[in-house]
């Protein structure tokens, strides 16, 4: 991106002002960082652009034959709304006010926002088939911006982040989910696609949550008042007072030490806002996905879970009001929100246990079912016992483009999903289970009767059990338990057998029909 001036005579006249009357340097106009060289915008929808500039400048932005004007805020910021555009490129994304922005190389196409912890965060270079996978990463249409890590106590004006074509060069570096996403969509649609990955490990839902949102929600007043010590302790004017201070007297003592040809004593550093902390509610929101409201995108992919599953109750409370939150900002109730179901990982069980792994993923199940325009790509099968970041992000992002290409693509022949249990009936000591999604029939990854399911009578202990395949439903029973009444298919944190599928090979989702207290229960 080119930040030029108008003129050689204005820049001459505003040196020339400037030296005569002291007057402050003029402000430069600036798109965007997410405006960038090689940026891919949304086709199809208004193409909303902002970016900085003088306070009450008149800022122009030109973009294939579209144009809009807007005025600079106080603040500094501008935005405009231009007329939506098809598919195509390059274009020159301009914008001109007193001095010129330019970004080159820009493509309208697809654009989804991908989000999360460490698993989204994770690249290609560390993913399965690494040399292989750069090696054909020769794809000039397919672009990927991530934006740095911030955190920050309240809503900032931009990320920071560059866009960066797909090459065997370069390709290492993507999310690999975010990468292997584009590269089904691309190749499905033949249009430019676009990745926005804001994604940061090891961390909760509650920092991409809008601290309003966490604050309101009865439900998580407890997670609120963990922070409460951290607010009340901290006073942003004292904060910068102390500092200031410091930093005077650090002044002081430099200049004298200079002067005696001793090194200067370490600068001081301000007072952190502990609403800064990547943990707190709201921080990453404020930091990494607030400065990208309103940006035109078709949908957002997420994937994370991992650091809430010790308190994964909350979680059924916590990710729908996160979903709720992003589509209010968007203005969008209807935004896509596809995700991903935590995979197997940790020690290997069979299915019946205390899992607060299993506990999160029947809450990311229940959002699936209770918040619309959701989708969610099962991965109990392609995970590593041994490793939270497993390799096969290949298959995480083709299951997730399965559900954009069924859901806003039009792909009648796509099945985006795997089995869902719908409901039990007890027959003869054995329990029937239906399933949704079942298409022509239900089958297995192994081609054998099914694996991964337990019993367990009114108050008993869960029991292994065995299971067969009857059409679209699955007869599960065991010897050992006379009155099953209650089952849950690969219920651990790593099961040892889930087999189920659909006929797709898509898997089933774990489930269970019990209605015992959670693990997780009251886990604030």
């Amino acid at each position: 991106m080119r930040i030029l001036a108008l003129a050689p005579v204005f820049i001459g006249f505003a040196l020339v002002a400037s030296s005569a009357t002291s007057a402050p340097p003029v402000i430069e106009v600036r798109l965007s960082a997410v405006f960038g060289d090689h940026a891919v915008l949304q086709r199809d929808q208004p193409t909303n652009v902002w970016g900085s500039a003088r306070p009450g400048e008149e800022v122009t932005v030109t973009l294939a034959g579209r144009s809009a004007k807007g005025t600079t805020a106080a603040n500094g910021h501008w935005s405009v709304s231009l007329e939506s555009l098809p598919a195509g490129g390059p274009f020159e994304l301009v914008a001109q006010g007193t001095t010129r922005s330019v970004a080159t190389d820009v493509l309208v196409g697809e654009v989804w926002l991908a989000s999360g912890q460490s698993n989204m965060a994770m690249t290609v270079g560390s993913s399965r088939d690494a040399d292989t996978e750069a090696a054909a990463a020769v794809l000039p249409s397919l672009r990927v911006f991530t934006t740095a890590t911030l955190g920050a106590g309240d809503p900032v004006a931009d990320v920071r982040g560059t866009w960066v074509v797909s090459s065997p060069e370069t390709v290492k570096a993507f999310s690999a989910v975010a990468y292997f996403f584009g590269r089904e969509i691309h190749k499905a649609l033949s249009v430019p696609v676009g990745i926005v990955v804001s994604s940061v490990g090891g961390t909760v839902a509650e920092a991409w949550t809008p601290s309003a949102t966490v604050s309101q929600e009865p439900a998580l007043g407890p997670l609120w008042e963990r922070w409460a010590s951290a607010r009340k302790g901290f006073d942003r004017a004292a904060a910068d007072a102390k500092f200031e201070k410091a930093m005077r007297k650090w002044r002081a003592e430099a200049d004298s030490d200079r002067r005696a040809g001793r090194p200067p004593p370490p600068e001081p550093q301000p007072t952190g806002d502990p609403r800064a902390n990547v943990s707190y509610p709201g921080s990453l929101w404020n930091g990494m996905v607030a400065p990208l409201v309103p940006l035109a995108m078709r949908g957002v992919l997420w994937y994370q879970g991992e650091s809430n599953a010790p308190r994964a109750e909350q979680y059924q409370v916590l990710f729908p009001a996160l979903i709720r939150a992003w589509r209010a900002a968007w203005g969008r109730e209807d935004l896509p929100f596809y995700f991903v179901q935590l995979a197997n990982f940790g020690k290997v069980d069979p299915s019946g246990g205390p899992s607060p792994w299993a506990e999160l993923r029947e809450a990311q199940a229940m959002t699936l079912k209770a918040v619309p325009h959701t989708g969610m790509a099962v991965t109990i099968d392609i995970g590593e016992s041994s490793d939270i970041h497993p390799k096969n992000k290949q298959d995480v992002g083709r299951r997730l483009a399965l559900w954009a290409l069924a859901k806003d693509y039009a792909k009648a022949d796509v099945v985006c999903a795997g089995p869902m249990f719908k409901e039990q009936r007890i027959e003869d000591g054995k329990l029937v289970l239906t399933f949704e999604n079942a298409g022509a029939g239900l089958s297995t990854s192994d081609g054998r009767d099914p694996a991964g399911f337990a019993v367990a009578s009114a108050k008993g202990a869960f029991t292994p059990a065995k299971a067969k395949i009857d059409g679209d439903h699955v007869v599960v029973w065991t010897p050992h338990v006379l009155h099953p009444t209650v089952v849950r298919y690969a219920w651990a944190e790593s099961p040892d057998a889930a087999t189920l599928t659909g006929p797709t090979g898509l898997p089933a989702s774990p489930f269970r029909t019990d209605d015992r207290p959670l693990v997780t229960a009251g886990k604030n």
